[in-house]
């Protein structure tokens, strides 16, 4: 008998953090590894990546972890696992190799793989077949089974243009398809596109457009990762006689890594260097990384920057996409470069920097493959449901199409699908600087609270043989209201305070539960009679 079991620890229902699961028997296989950006509504919070607990649980069945490429939607939390569960192996090729590694990955950790050249784990076979994609050497699977082939798509566009790194291999997608494909789980972003991605996605003619219409500075916002996009940047500069300076050593060491191994093809002559970043028309490529998005700009913005001076007469084009967790972001930073007299370059409507299948393409790939299963995945549950539409349209049953939700488990046993209501528990981790622990609900609700309503301190001394107060109760707030001007309040807190903690406090015993209890509870209630306000309180008491 033959179980499989399907379901993602992150990724549906939701843009990033993809972590898609597939168990065969007793073997399981992890698919992308990624993370999501931080809300602004998520105080202090870097990042998001899923919870790990059941692959910790089963860390000695999980064969490893296949990268389809390097984008940290897909690979992002890739060093934050390899903590979690050291020696875990890592499969990817060699451009995703490179960016898994700058992420902080250890070499050992990774195991580089070459598309179309089939990896073995007992009876079950893993096939990479190359696709296109906004980074070089990006790949989608093939698992293939006893009942057929279990495949994961990964992003990808279809392009007959894009070649070498680029290229997709449709002939072999269609020959997995000739051969039987039990599932297919594709991508759902830009499900509700009509149309083919392409050719929307190229933008060299758009930056060309851009060179060419200003003739004084131009700074670019981009992703290191986004390759394609820097390739079209140096494309529509190449005939300019400008210098385009590559600023931060994260950026410099992609490009330069991207030269060596052909991934990116300009001339020598067309790099600058720091003297010139004042010429009156450079070209400034400026990126940011996973943790901190924009934080270049702002500072470029704000006039922090080390090199960059920002002039009434730079353009600025924010070359990379833009996503819900950043929009806020992005036009508060437009609004500054706008009083700073900056021209700003927004991207055409027609135009996308994300290289996600379209409803054509998605269609095209269902047909090639032709599967009796379909499971949309990496998307919003809207994005997920009109890809399901899609697939319906194209003859695939309602039954055959699993919309599910991060956690959801599909069984498959011999080959049919078995109709469970089998969950897997998961949960959001959420990271906050360079720790790997999950900062938690609570830590949370302690930020939210003090970013809405401030903290009040109480702070009392007690002598340790007379139980009576030597000092206090004082009384200190920060972000809640202004003492000078509320001096009556304060006094009110101070005689609520000392109160409580008389009532508290016998010959023999100090009840410290019981102050701090009733002075949470007491002031809280004054303090919202008079403000409308629930501030943290806490109590600090001592004996000496």
């Amino acid at each position: 008998m033959e179980k499989i079991r399907i379901f993602s620890l992150g990724g549906l229902d939701e843009l990033g953090k993809n972590t898609y699961v597939i168990e065969i028997n007793d073997d399981i296989f992890v698919f992308d590894c990624g993370l999501k950006y931080a809300s602004n509504n998520m105080y202090g919070i870097d990042y998001v990546i899923p919870d790990y607990e059941y692959l910790v649980k089963n860390k000695q069945r999980v064969k490893g972890v296949f990268i389809t490429h390097g984008h940290y939607e897909n690979m992002g939390a890739a060093a934050d696992l390899a903590k979690t569960i050291p020696g875990i192996k890592f499969y990817a090729t060699h451009y995703t190799k490179f960016v898994l590694m700058d992420l902080g990955v250890k070499e050992e950790n990774i195991v580089e793989i070459t598309p179309n050249k089939t990896l073995k784990f007992g009876s079950i076979t893993i096939f990479p077949l190359p696709v296109s994609h906004s980074v070089p050497d990006a790949v989608m699977y093939s698992i293939n089974t006893s009942h057929g082939a279990i495949c994961y798509t990964g992003d990808f566009i279809i392009d007959p243009l894009m070649r070498g790194s680029y290229d997709m291999d449709l002939g072999k997608i269609a020959y997995v398809g000739k051969k039987g494909v039990l599932c297919l789980l594709s991508e759902s972003v830009f499900s509700e596109h009509v149309g083919h991605t392409s050719p929307s996605h190229r933008l060299a003619s758009f930056f060309g457009d851009i060179i060419g219409k200003y003739d004084k500075r131009i700074l670019f916002s981009v992703l290191p990762t986004h390759l394609y996009t820097i390739n079209d940047i140096f494309e529509a500069a190449k005939n300019s006689h400008r210098k385009i300076v590559i600023m931060g050593k994260k950026l410099q060491n992609f490009i330069r890594f991207a030269k060596e191994n052909g991934y990116l093809n300009y001339q020598a002559d067309l790099i600058g260097d720091l003297s010139n970043v004042e010429d009156e028309n450079a070209i400034l490529l400026i990126c940011d990384d996973k943790a901190n998005a924009y934080a270049s700009v702002s500072k470029i913005v704000n006039g922090y920057d080390k090199f960059i001076t920002l002039r009434k007469d730079d353009a600025f084009v924010f070359a990379e996409p833009r996503y819900d967790a950043n929009e806020k972001t992005i036009v508060k930073l437009e609004n500054d470069l706008a009083m700073a007299g900056c021209k700003i370059v927004s991207l055409p409507k027609d135009k996308h920097i994300l290289h996600h299948a379209s409803s054509e393409d998605l269609m095209l790939m269902i047909k090639l493959m032709n599967p009796l299963y379909y499971m949309p995945v990496k998307g919003e549950y809207r994005h997920m449901v009109n890809n399901a539409n899609l697939a319906n349209s194209l003859g695939i049953p309602p039954e055959n199409i699993f919309l599910k939700q991060n956690g959801d488990v599909v069984t498959i046993v011999d080959g049919k699908f078995v109709d469970k209501t089998e969950h897997i528990k998961v949960k959001d981790t959420l990271i906050d600087g360079k720790s790997s622990d999950d900062v938690g609900e609570l830590v949370m609700k302690d930020r939210e609270m003090l970013s809405d309503n401030g903290i009040v301190l109480v702070s009392a001394t007690i002598s340790k043989k007379d139980k009576v107060l030597l000092v206090g109760p004082e009384i200190t707030t920060k972000g809640f209201i202004y003492v000078k001007e509320a001096k009556e309040m304060i006094q009110k807190m101070k005689e609520i305070s000392e109160d409580v903690i008389t009532r508290n406090v016998t010959d023999t015993y100090v009840d410290y539960n019981g102050i701090k209890t009733e002075l949470r509870s007491e002031l809280s209630n004054y303090l919202y009679e008079q403000t409308e306000c629930k501030p943290m309180i806490i109590a600090v008491v001592q004996e000496i």
